[in-house]
């Protein structure tokens, strides 16, 4: 299966998403803050990066330009609490693949990691949606 990387500060939300995307069968990695993200992007290169958009050291916006500094095609999908429309419009422009609002449902975790991990030739949308909560 995927090679997952899930950067949050939050322990509750990473050992969530450790839990559960491990019994799916993926393999997960954690980080608890964005520098150790970013060292982890780079060390592990894994195929789908799931990263919260507030932290303590640097926010989600800066983990993400390190990370398309490395690989300005890596599939990634931000966590959302209160964050403003202004930066889910800059991470759009940074490429994020999809967004979660967190509070999210197992399914629309799936319905995510689906999406990005589906195979290039798939119809996949260029767009980052969004995902659980309110619309947008």
């Amino acid at each position: 299966m995927a090679n997952i990387l899930a950067v949050d500060d939050d322990e509750k939300i990473r050992e969530l998403l450790h839990v559960v995307l491990r019994r799916k069968g993926h393999h997960v990695i954690t980080a608890s803050y964005g520098q150790k993200g970013i060292e982890l992007f780079r060390r592990e290169r894994p195929h789908v990066t799931i990263l919260d958009f507030e932290m303590p050291d640097m926010d989600g916006l800066a983990v993400l330009r390190d990370i398309r500094a490395v690989d300005p095609q890596a599939p990634v999908i931000m966590l959302t609490g209160a964050g403003s429309d202004e930066r889910e419009k800059q991470a759009r422009q940074l490429g994020v693949t999809e967004f979660l609002a967190k509070g999210f449902s197992l399914h629309e975790l799936g319905a995510a990691l689906n999406l990005v991990l589906r195979p290039p030739d798939q119809d996949k949308s260029t767009s980052a949606r969004h995902v659980g909560g309110a619309p947008r």
